[in-house]
């Protein structure tokens, strides 16, 4: 069964990920396929865990690739901490893709954080509407991620070093 981790991104992804590395019977990447065009983008070998914010961009091509046989955590961060730290990435990344692909602002009209909010509740949205036919989901919250992630590693049958897993979740991975 391969795994999802669908986010905005600049909520715990990264360590997210770390934590799965400790999990023996599943293979875990961060953006692992974010580089890839046509099939392979979504080429996922089995018993894989994969977070990759870009994925609420493509989520008709994930759900026609694995629709309800995958297993989807829906990753998330307090909105105003979230949106902060996308602040304060205004100028590369995601956000600066978002400004200029997606809204076509060639000068920025809106504050960093005015676009930082609504690209999460654009993703936010994006996930949301896809998951609501799946059978196989979690919610989890970065501020709860220690309970949260021992419910996921109990879900997925999770087989490898639990509290070397939930150690990860004491760093903070690609700060901002």
């Amino acid at each position: 069964m391969n795994i999802f981790i669908l986010n905005t991104g600049r909520c715990g992804s990264t360590t997210f990920i770390k934590a799965c590395q400790h999990i023996t019977n599943y293979s875990a990447a961060h953006e692992s396929r974010a580089t890839l065009i046509g099939e392979q983008r979504l080429a996922y070998p089995d018993n894989h865990i994969e977070a990759d914010n870009r994925l609420s961009w493509i989520l008709g091509r994930l759900d026609k690739t694995y629709g309800d046989d995958a297993f989807y955590v829906h990753l998330s961060r307090n909105r105003t901490k979230t949106a902060e730290s996308f602040a304060r990435r205004n100028d590369f990344g995601i956000i600066r893709a978002y400004r200029e692909g997606i809204l076509m602002q060639e000068q920025q009209a809106d504050s960093a954080l005015e676009l930082a909010q609504d690209y999460i509740d654009t993703v936010e949205s994006n996930i949301a509407l896809f998951l609501k036919d799946k059978t196989q989901t979690m919610e989890f919250s970065l501020e709860n991620a220690e309970q949260d992630f021992k419910k996921f590693w109990q879900t997925i049958n999770a087989e490898g070093d639990l509290e070397a897993a939930l150690a990860e979740w004491q760093t903070a991975y690609n700060a901002s």
